[in-house]
């Protein structure tokens, strides 16, 4: 199964050999310390291909021309790690993982060392981050109300968002816009029918109702 889905992610993405041996290799490191640390749910690992590196390289298809992405709530490296590991070697290309937990920063920043990544960790607050960037991006970090605001600095240097989000991402929305103007794009994901890809601009914070 799994050389099945690895043999899919190479197609769907067009992953040199060297890119896909790194991405192997992230997997293996990733399994290993998912045993003392709980980065992701255990049951999701045999699906790694689909669920969270296809899940994560997906989002090229919708910036291919972006060189610098900002991850906030990089976790266990989804997005961020798989997009460094897509994007190194073009020029300009950096990536910034941004988490406020020091083990997960630890361990992503082994990950940048043991890959020679193009990519910053940062362990602190999203919101209090001066990163310049063309994306700025996250999965399972917040809802979009709470993610807006942590994603605003980024906004407001110029970034644009690009969200994965799942079933609820329309309610999320509809739930952000009281607080928030802002446009916004859904496309569907390519690794889960139930979720959703959420593009995100011209982001201000709404004047409180009086």
């Amino acid at each position: 199964m799994l050389d099945n889905e690895r043999a899919a992610f190479q197609a769907r993405t067009g992953a040199s050999p060297a890119q896909m041996a790194d991405l192997e290799a992230f997997r293996i490191r990733l399994a290993d310390a998912n045993e003392v640390m709980n980065l992701v749910g255990p049951d999701s690992l045999p699906d790694f291909w689909n669920r969270h590196a296809w899940d994560s390289a997906q989002l090229l298809t919708h910036a291919p021309d972006a060189r610098t992405w900002a991850d906030l709530g990089a976790g266990a490296g989804f997005p961020g790690v798989v997009l460094t590991l897509l994007l190194k070697g073009r020029d300009g290309a950096h990536v910034w993982l941004i988490d406020s937990l020091g083990k997960r920063c630890r361990f992503l920043q082994e990950i940048v060392d043991a890959f020679d990544l193009p990519a910053t960790v940062i362990n602190g607050r999203a919101e209090e981050q001066g990163v310049t960037c063309d994306i700025v991006t996250a999965r399972a970090v917040a809802p979009m109300e709470r993610l807006l605001g942590y994603a605003q600095p980024y906004f407001q240097r110029g970034a644009q968002g690009l969200f994965l989000k799942g079933e609820k991402a329309e309610s999320e929305l509809i739930e952000a816009r009281k607080s928030w103007h802002f446009e916004a794009e859904l496309a569907p994901s390519q690794s889960d029918p139930r979720g959703r890809i959420v593009t995100v601009r011209s982001v201000r914070r709404a004047r409180p109702q009086h």
